[in-house]
């Protein structure tokens, strides 16, 4: 049986996912913004949550961890890298480990820049990636932490994954997102197409993530960093990929 997959907004942006296994009932959350709409969903669906992934440090992935635990028993999973600044972990993760959620096996990847001790986790049977605020839908994080060469590699990661993967990211910055991108890819008519989508869905209060990698590597200008139009655009037509996406992030900064 698939896992099946629950999108939960949180906070004012945020997104939390859980994803559970009807065969044998284990249920994980990755990152936790806050508590209470997840006990919620947990509680609607009678889910018992077994275990709590995170993707990094941040408080708006991490706050509800310490009320989910308590009320749930889970387990807590995060980067060993990071285990000095995030919740009590259980297990601490490093790039190549296997996590499971019931039967299914999930990967776990390196994925500094927005912080230098973020991972993302990969579901290969479900077609899932969680990301958190690495690749996100239409853009990628602040680099609040890393350099542009760590962030380059780590969206070249999640690049390489199967097109049809889809990517659960951690916030609904969608639109904003795609505004800029249509400064730097304004011929793109796939662009254009997702624009009107994500407008139409955001006016009727419907969410834009998940996506589908397919869609980010056609219209998200931090994965198209070879794209001619965008380099001509940004006046850097030989430059390398590398500091073409940094050109772009520095620019996201700005906008």
């Amino acid at each position: 049986m698939p896992l099946e997959l629950v999108t939960i907004p949180c906070l004012a942006d945020n997104y939390a996912f859980l994803l559970h296994d009807p065969e044998t009932g284990d249920t994980a959350l990755f990152d936790a913004p806050e508590a209470a709409p997840v006990l919620a969903a947990l509680e609607s669906r009678e889910w018992r949550l077994t275990d709590i992934f995170l993707t990094h440090h941040h408080g708006d992935h991490i706050d509800g961890v310490a009320a989910i635990r308590a009320a749930t028993g889970a387990r807590v999973a995060g980067a060993a890298a990071d285990a000095h600044r995030l919740p009590s972990l259980d297990r601490a993760l490093k790039e190549g480990d296997i996590v499971t959620v019931g039967t299914e096996a999930g990967h776990v990847i390196d994925v500094p820049g927005h912080t230098v001790g973020h991972i993302a986790f990969h579901f290969p049977e479900s077609g899932l990636a969680f990301t958190g605020d690495s690749l996100m839908a239409g853009g990628c994080g602040r680099l609040f932490e890393g350099t542009p060469a760590q962030m380059w590699d780590s969206l070249s990661k999640l690049a390489a994954l199967p097109a049809s993967t889809r990517i659960c990211s951690g916030h609904e910055y969608t639109q904003s997102n795609l505004r800029f991108a249509l400064t730097v890819d304004s011929t793109n008519p796939a662009l254009a197409a997702r624009m009107m989508r994500v407008v139409k869905a955001r006016a009727e209060g419907r969410a834009t993530v998940p996506s589908r990698l397919s869609g980010e590597l056609a219209t998200n200008p931090f994965l198209r960093a070879s794209d001619p139009h965008i380099r001509r655009t940004l006046g850097l037509d030989g430059a390398s990929d590398q500091e073409v996406f940094a050109e772009l992030r520095a620019m996201k900064n700005r906008f």
